[in-house]
This record gives C-alpha cells, structure tokens and sequence, in this order.
C-alpha cells in the first residue's frame, strides 16, 4: 500500500508542475501581434467596372 501513495504523490506532483508551467507560459508569455500578407498564386482579382 506505501508504494501505491507513493506512485500517486509522484503522479499528483508531476501533474501540478506541468499545468503551473503551462499557466505560466500562457499568461506570462504571449506573441506579439503581426500582420502577415502572402500573395497566392493562380488567384486573379478583378477590378470592378
């Protein structure tokens, strides 16, 4: 029974630290925002008359 706590403190405590390090790379870490603009090939536009 000691080693089956054991396992489930070990697997309790693994779990904390990954979502306290996801949270902290979701709240602390964000990308800037950029506009992005790529021509797409074979696409014509056409212009109104």
């Amino acid at each position: 029974m000691p080693s089956l706590f054991r396992f489930l403190f070990i697997l309790a405590t693994l779990a904390g630290v990954t979502m306290s390090g996801l949270y902290v790379l979701a709240t602390r870490f964000e990308p800037e925002q950029q506009t992005i603009s790529k021509p797409v090939h074979g696409v014509t536009i056409r212009k109104p008359q």
